[in-house]
């Protein structure tokens, strides 16, 4: 039998909980099963105590009858010790169970979208809080999953489960444990690469522990450069480098000019004079601190300097968060058109810390949410559904969301030979907007536009319903974002998108939806619904 290493004391316990339907006790069996510990499912342990189905319990008592004993129950588990437990989908909204079961060891909250709820419990009948046909279930589901939001939410350590079974789930929640273990409350996400594999490590006020995470993946102690702008240099560079120097590390800042305009070779020169001067050896790390434009630069540098030194990222913006620093992709524009030279240059880490998006100004951050909504498209259509109602109700979880669904691309197209060019929905107009505009339009602000024209062309395509694309319209609208672009010639865009380094020779690749949830590469559609897509955004 294989067995776990999972980073919890011997004498701690292990809750798995979240909503119905998102595999708590399959996946806690496993654990279990895996631990050699005792594994309690509280569901079953109640109905054996009521000597009925908590349906009946239900019916004939009441629901407060079954949490009052459900309350019971917490308490008498929190006072063992190194149990597996399974909870009931409402145990946890319970402030005082979450709070005593907190107390016995750390607890992981599941989660699942609507859709893969309904599908997992439509055909039981013994759900008491779910009577009713299918459409009256996912009245229910919707109901129950919003007035369980803000107690879900409360809890620290969240595990996606749609679209992977029983055993992925329990290698996420294992990733989840590990990064919790190494600063409480921090979210660990495990990118396999070629050469091996690298952590996105996530978590409110993380920055003050960065030098911990890299002297924990061993990267030599020493000189270590900070690529950053004055501008983001001023809030962060002091609390980054204070963290590295108490690890043994001498952090040296690099500056290099703001903004994508001095995203050339010539900026990269500059940083190869800093770090020969800083004394930099091809062991010391190389940390890009700031938005998409920071990170692209000091992997480049880091990947080419002394024919490759360790590469960190510390994302300060919403879009690099989510898109950028993932992935290892680095490089620099030429006048010809953004991103020509590069390289891959996988990171050591990327630290992500939501704590400093306090400072980005709001349309920076609005900006970042375009690629948040791009990736609810690509593969995250319960992300997508809060995007364009409620929204979701923790800002570090819509982050891990987003680059859960990077990263599972980029596992699979690591040198974007494949399905990673889907990622670049709706890039391919933004890039050639972005660029004619000047860069007036921010890089978000752009792929929002193009998003909205390339899933225009999808319908025009016949591959995508009208009500589709609308939703897509409408999401960004509500989050403040651009759909259309002012004062641009059509033709100079066209041209411009035949610069993407995306094409295939001279023919235009692009990514339209289907569905939410369902991309699909388009090579060559022809002029003439490239054109009328554009022209449908440019007024």
């Amino acid at each position: 039998m294989q067995t776990l290493n999972v980073p919890i004391t011997d004498s701690a316990n292990l809750t798995i909980t979240g909503f119905m339907g998102t595999g708590k006790s399959t996946v806690g069996s496993i654990f279990a099963e895996r631990l050699g510990r005792p594994f309690v499912d509280m569901d079953e342990r109640l109905e054996a105590e009521l000597g009925k189905t908590i349906a009946e319990v239900f019916a004939d008592d009441g629901e407060e009858v079954f949490r009052l004993a459900e309350a019971r129950l917490c308490q008498q588990l929190a006072g063992e010790t190194g149990l597996v437990i399974a909870t009931g989908g409402g145990a946890l909204v319970n402030d005082e169970n979450r709070q005593v079961l907190a107390e016995s060891g750390p607890i992981v909250c599941l989660t699942a979208g609507i859709d893969t709820v309904l599908e997992r419990v439509e055909a039981f009948e013994d759900r008491p809080l779910l009577p009713g046909d299918r459409a009256e279930k996912r009245q229910n589901i919707e109901r129950l999953l919003l007035s369980r939001r803000e107690a879900y939410a409360r809890i620290p350590l969240h595990v996606p489960t749609d679209g992977i079974d029983a055993a992925a789930v329990a290698d996420r929640v294992l990733d989840t444990l590990a990064g919790n273990d190494e600063i409480p409350g921090m979210t660990r996400i495990t990118v396999p690469t070629p050469e091996g594999h690298y952590h996105i490590c996530l978590g409110a006020g993380i920055l003050a522990q960065a030098g911990r995470l890299l002297a924990n993946r061993h990267l030599a102690k020493g000189q270590a450069a900070i690529v950053s702008n004055e501008d983001v240099a001023a809030h962060y560079a002091e609390t980054l480098s204070e963290s590295l120097r108490q690890e043994g590390y001498a952090p040296v800042l690099c500056t290099v000019p703001e903004g994508e305009a001095h995203k050339t070779l010539a900026t990269i020169q500059g940083l190869y004079d800093q770090f020969v001067a800083a004394g930099l050896d091809r062991r010391s790390p190389i940390i890009g601190l700031g938005g998409g434009v920071i990170g692209d630069m000091a992997g480049f540098a880091a990947a080419t300097y002394l024919r490759g030194a360790p590469f960190v990222q510390v994302p300060t913006s919403l879009l690099s968060m989510v898109d950028a620093s993932v992935g290892g992709k680095t490089g620099v524009d030429l006048p010809q058109g953004k991103n020509l030279v590069g390289a891959f240059k996988q990171p050591a880490v990327v630290i992500i810390d939501p704590d400093v998006l306090a400072e980005l100004p709001a349309a920076e951050f609005r900006a970042g949410l375009a690629e948040i909504v791009k990736h609810g498209i690509l593969g995250a259509p319960e992300l997508f559904r809060q995007l364009e109602k409620e929204g979701p109700t923790n800002l570090t979880q819509m982050i891990a969301d987003a680059v859960r669904v990077k990263v599972d691309v980029v596992i699979e197209d690591p040198f974007e030979r494949g399905r990673r060019a889907t990622l670049n929905l709706g890039h391919t107009f933004g890039h050639a907007i972005e660029q004619v505009s000047g860069y007036r339009l921010r890089h978000g602000e752009a792929v929002a536009v193009g998003t909205v024209a390339a899933a225009r062309m999808a319908v025009a395509l016949q591959r995508c319903e009208q009500s589709t694309a609308e939703r897509i319209e409408d999401c960004l609208e509500r989050l403040g974002l651009p759909t259309s672009a002012s004062g641009l010639d059509l033709d100079e865009v066209y041209a411009m998108m035949f610069q993407d380094k995306k094409r295939q020779g001279k023919m235009l690749r692009l990514i339209i939806p289907q569905d939410i949830g369902d991309v699909v590469i388009i090579d060559d559609p022809g002029a003439d619904f490239v054109r009328t897509a554009l022209a449908s955004v440019l007024t």
